[in-house]
């Protein structure tokens, strides 16, 4: 029973060895931290934003805030790798109209810029072409 015992323990570390871990867990809040530094010189952080499709299953994550007039924004993204990884962010405005997105031409940038010229309620919607399905963001702002 004893050798058995031993049998099953070595059997345990040798599986564990080679299991594969290179898909680690969402860490949104994480991402969105490191996200913060990020943000281009001049601009100040104003808020973090956890982007998690992976764990809730959600096609789309979405927040909003007040923009205002004559404010230049930023909003980048932290993925895992480091590319936003099919993290897809748009901006709308009140009456949610696409006024700025990070895919241009296919290509999916790491952050997008949006001079506000009208003082408001906008949307940040994040929203998921392929990849992790999981980062963080940050949105700064300047005068």
């Amino acid at each position: 029973m004893k050798k058995f015992s031993i049998a099953l323990v070595l059997l345990a570390f040798v599986g564990f060895g080679f299991t594969d871990h290179s898909s680690a867990p969402c860490d949104p809040e994480g991402l969105a931290n490191t996200c913060i530094p990020k943000l281009a010189e001049g601009f100040k952080f104003l808020k973090a934003y956890k982007v998690d499709g992976a764990l809730t299953g959600k096609e789309k994550v979405e927040y909003s805030y007040v923009l205002t007039t004559g404010t230049q924004y930023m909003i980048n993204l932290c993925a895992p790798g480091e590319t936003p990884d099919g993290i897809v962010v748009s901006l709308f405005d009140g009456q949610r109209n696409k006024i700025a997105t990070n895919k241009v031409e296919g290509q999916i940038l790491s952050a997008i810029n949006f001079a506000c010229q009208s003082t408001g309620i906008y949307y940040i919607q994040y929203t998921f072409d392929g990849g992790a399905r999981c980062g963080g963001s940050a949105l700064g702002f300047k005068r």
